[in-house]
């Protein structure tokens, strides 16, 4: 057996905890992954107030998503549920950035935490077919419903390569925090990082509703919502890719620099 010396772990540790992580090395690759997404308008100066600088609100809506994914490598089967705003980053592409996520599956909250970023949560969000004609999203934490989505399930087919596109060309942004031992502030990074080898095998929309409920420790409410905008259900398989430092916030403002992906 291999003695725990200071080259071993250099060489070997990825993960908490180090002996047995929570999670595997990615990429990580999901099949019929399902997306239940309600585009709805919100309040402008709540959404300014939680997009990071240097990125900018591109319009006042928030997409607010259920998410099932059934066959996850390496994280198995769970769901989740959160809000994603449409940006502009500095080269002024459009893009998205991820606000909050409520997860159900405790690897993928760790990894996705530790690896990119994601602010994600433990909760119960759920998505299915309700009755026989109605996609229903929910998100309860705790005890407590804070989140109800509903679409007529498929009555219009949309777009796929359209879709497709959305998913695979679109830059996501995240803001990894992670703290150092004595409380203050170890790593603070805009991340950025994209979706690849999509293919969406369904695409629909219909008719939508989105409630919202107040909650002090899943306050997706925060974001209100005016009016719901669209909707689609949309099936794919893709790949989470690795992800990139976009920009380093705890660098001095000399060396502070937005970085351009390849």
């Amino acid at each position: 057996m291999t003695r725990m010396n200071l080259a071993s772990i250099r060489k070997d540790a990825f993960a908490m905890p180090v002996h047995n992580p929570a999670y595997p090395r990615p990429p990580y690759r999901f099949i019929n992954r399902e997306y239940f997404i309600i585009t709805y308008e919100t309040d402008s100066d709540a959404l300014r107030a939680v997009v990071p600088e240097p990125l900018k609100p591109e319009n006042d809506l928030v997409h607010y998503e259920f998410i099932r994914m059934p066959d996850s490598s390496g994280f198995g089967d769970y769901s989740e549920s959160g809000q994603v705003i449409s940006v502009r980053d500095q080269q002024g592409r459009l893009a998205n950035y991820t606000h909050s996520m409520y997860l159900d599956d405790e690897g993928p909250i760790a990894g996705g935490r530790e690896i990119w970023g994601f602010p994600k949560k433990l909760a119960k969000p759920t998505l299915g077919v309700d009755g026989n004609d109605t996609l229903l999203g929910t998100l309860d934490y705790g005890t407590q419903r804070v989140a109800t989505g509903t679409m007529g399930f498929k009555h219009v087919a949309l777009d796929i390569e359209s879709e497709r596109k959305k998913l695979a060309d679109t830059p996501n942004y995240l803001l990894k925090v992670i703290p150092h031992v004595d409380g203050s502030v170890r790593v603070c990074e805009l991340v950025r990082f994209y979706l690849r080898d999509v293919s969406v095998l369904g695409a629909w929309t219909g008719p939508a509703a989105l409630e919202l409920h107040r909650h002090a420790l899943a306050p997706v409410a925060d974001l209100p919502v005016k009016r719901v905008v669209s909707a689609r259900y949309v099936i794919a398989n893709l790949t989470l890719d690795v992800g990139e430092v976009a920009l380093d916030y705890l660098a001095s403002t000399e060396t502070m620099k937005f970085t351009v992906n390849q």
